[in-house]
């Protein structure tokens, strides 16, 4: 499998790649295929700000089978995912704030991940990047007071955000 390095591509490589190669870039920023496949059918673009206002309005709204199909995909806050990819080390590099070996943080995000999983049915997702863990640790507890409808919005909120981040890492202007 490609790292993250490999698969970054700049705007002329992404307007003549094969559809099987941008499915492999886009998919591990947002696993959404009718998001994948709009970015894809919107080529050729102009710059990169282009790729990335289609994959907002791509992304606008998501549909809670979406929002269920991508989050299969995102680990457990302070959790790394396996393997050396492309999804991978985007994960690594959004959660490099997040230090594994502070014991008292991981405590409080193993319980703080298990009281959201129990409430809402699936893991906590935040956009980490550029976020402490005390920021981190406090959206978790703010969160668990949600009813399902409002977190339902947060969630696909934070795809979108996560999903643009994780394409600039792959596609450059």
């Amino acid at each position: 499998m490609k790292s993250k390095d490999q698969l970054a591509m700049l705007l002329n490589e992404f307007n003549e790649s094969t559809e099987n190669a941008l499915v492999e870039v886009l998919r591990p920023c947002l696993d959404v295929d009718r998001w994948i496949h709009q970015i894809i059918d919107g080529r050729p673009y102009a710059a990169a700000e282009d790729i990335f206002a289609a994959a907002r309005d791509a992304a606008a709204p998501l549909t809670a089978g979406e929002v269920a199909s991508a989050m299969a995909h995102h680990p457990r806050i302070g959790e790394r995912l396996p393997g050396s990819g492309q999804a991978a080390a985007l994960s690594a590099a959004e959660q490099s704030g997040i230090d594994p070996a502070d014991a008292a943080v991981a405590a409080e995000l193993l319980d703080g991940n298990r009281a959201y999983e129990e409430k809402f049915g699936r893991v906590f997702l935040i956009r980490a990047l550029g976020r402490s863990p005390d920021e981190i640790l406090s959206a978790l507890h703010e969160r668990l007071h949600n009813p399902p409808e409002n977190e339902e919005l947060i969630v696909a909120g934070q795809l979108r955000e996560i999903a643009l981040l994780r394409l600039k890492e792959v596609v450059k202007p």
